[in-house]
């Protein structure tokens, strides 16, 4: 049977007959209503913050020498910048975008009835091969992990990341069974990559909502640091925000006020010098002084142009050959949120982000509304992985959804539905995540002695023919929770350091040193 449905909009909230009607901020995330807005938060606390990768200017010999006593850091904490995409509603992943196979990986090939029902007709499933080439026109691994031709996560990332980028990506995918629509889904692995050294010069972690882990989903119970909640950033406003220089920069220029308040400090510290608090922790009590001084003349030094900071005039990220037109930058929020967090995260401004995107509960009885959402998430995934390559610098990002979809076979023919399944429903056992690694020095290298060793090392776990997620092929199979440590361990193991993970985390689920590193994807590149 064939469908044909009028296009919504990527922002038109979706109704569903087999949903109650959203009640918690979570619910209309999901459903589109909301795009993960939240409260403003303001640089009310900039005294507490440091500085970026690329100092502006530098302060006087005898402040910088203070900077490091006083714990104010130069850059980030030099681990690879890490950004994750919370689809929020239960997109697809796996089939129509990302190719999930059997046992033996991506290309140990599922049944037709299985593709059928990640949303792929018989005439377009991965399987049928060109007769000239003995190739599959339907699998594209230009980005090294092996993606559907026709998926829109590609088609978007493909715009955005120049042909010359993509041979430095590589990545991995993780069939794991994650329930539909429900607050329960502990998938947002920010605490973790925070607990094993990624940090930012300005904020440690930052996310898109407002909500303790930053994200739609939530953080798991064992992770969550109240003092490193994610700070809410999702438009250039949020980010240039973070830093009030107050009023001496609009009376003096940059360089003036910094000299008025080198000047400050060390008159402080002449009086400091000279007198007792007559408190027990008398020194404890200076250095908090002379260091809050110091604090504040450096984030003149390095802040006192908001445009430093401000994504909205990175000639990187807007402009002449730029990643976004202006045009698309005002209007999409999308795009402004996704340049907001990643120009915080790659420049070392925050160790790591979360970006999400609400609208993916897109079982609405096409093709069409799901095609176009995957486009949009496609554009902003690509966004980041070529920010990361203008800069030079790695990028581990991550992509998960809370819950999946599935098709009857119902066939959309309109132009966006592209003549695939409809999506008509829910469904928790055809849910994968996946993960893309951009490295600046080469491809990212798979494990592996063998390319049979490599495929099982770029897939962990795996599918039953009827695309259902094994639940015995691996810990993250069906339990969001070790999917989170799984993603965690392979952050670690870019770094050479997942020999550490036990200790960092001594209650984790993803057993033996063994097992353990058969969850591992690729050889460090850090």
């Amino acid at each position: 049977m064939k469908k044909q449905n009028h296009i919504l909009n990527p922002d038109t909230p979706l109704l569903h007959q087999d949903h109650s009607k959203p009640i918690s901020r979570r619910d209309f995330i999901a459903q589109g209503f909301a795009a993960g807005l939240g409260t403003f938060f303001s640089g009310s606390l900039f005294s507490l913050f440091s500085s970026p990768l690329q100092a502006q200017s530098t302060l006087s010999s005898d402040l910088e020498a203070l900077k490091q006593s006083c714990g104010i850091a130069t850059a980030g904490a030099g681990k690879i910048p890490f950004i994750c995409f919370d689809l929020a509603g239960g997109a697809n992943i796996a089939g129509s975008n990302v190719l999930v196979g059997g046992p033996n990986g991506q290309m140990d090939f599922l049944s037709t009835e299985g593709y059928s029902k990640l949303g792929l007709p018989g005439d377009m499933i991965p399987p049928i091969a060109n007769t000239q080439t003995g190739l599959s026109d339907f699998v594209n691994s230009e980005l090294g992990l092996a993606f559907h031709s026709d998926s829109q996560f590609l088609q978007g990332i493909l715009e955005k990341v120049s042909v010359t980028n993509r041979a430095n990506i590589n990545g991995a995918v993780i069939p794991a069974r994650s329930e539909n629509d429900t607050g329960t889904n502990p998938h947002n692995p920010m605490f973790g990559i925070n607990r094993v050294g990624a940090d930012g010069s300005l904020l440690s972690l930052v996310g898109s909502r407002n909500s303790d882990s930053g994200a739609n989903s939530m953080s798991p119970d064992s992770l969550f640091d109240a003092a490193k909640r994610p700070t809410k950033i999702d438009r250039p406003s949020d980010v240039t925000g973070l830093v009030d220089t107050g009023d001496l920069v609009g009376l003096l220029d940059q360089s003036d006020a910094v000299a008025v308040m080198e000047s400050i400090q060390r008159i402080s510290d002449m009086k400091l010098n000279s007198v007792s608090t007559q408190i027990s922790r008398d020194d404890v009590l200076k250095d908090l002084v002379r260091c809050g001084y110091v604090k504040t003349a450096d984030i003149t030094d390095r802040f006192g142009n908001p445009d430093n900071l401000n994504p909205m005039t990175d000639p990187l990220i807007t402009g002449d050959n730029a990643i976004f037109t202006a045009e698309e930058l005002n209007q999409d929020g999308e795009f402004r949120k996704t340049a907001s967090i990643m120009k915080l995260v790659l420049n070392g401004y925050a160790g790591a982000g979360t970006i999400t995107m609400g609208g993916f509960d897109y079982h609405t009885g096409d093709r069409a509304t799901g095609e176009i959402r995957d486009l949009r998430a496609g554009r902003c995934m690509g966004a980041c992985l070529e920010y990361a390559a203008r800069l030079g610098v790695p990028l581990m990002m991550y992509v998960y959804s809370d819950g999946s979809v599935a098709s009857s076979g119902m066939i959309d023919d309109s132009e966006f539905g592209r003549g695939k399944g409809v999506w008509t429903g829910d469904n928790s056992s055809t849910s994968a995540s996946f993960f893309l690694v951009y490295n600046p020095q080469g491809t990212p290298q798979l494990l592996g002695a063998t390319p049979e060793q490599q495929a099982k090392r770029q897939q962990i776990g795996y599918m039953r023919r009827d695309a259902s997620v094994e639940t015995a092929s691996g810990p993250a199979a069906n339990n969001v929770n070790l999917l989170v440590e799984t993603v965690i361990l392979n952050y670690m193991a870019l770094h050479g350091e997942q020999g550490n993970f036990a200790n960092l985390f001594p209650m984790h689920g993803l057993g033996n040193a063994r097992l353990m590193d058969s969850l591992i994807a690729f050889e460090p590149i850090a």
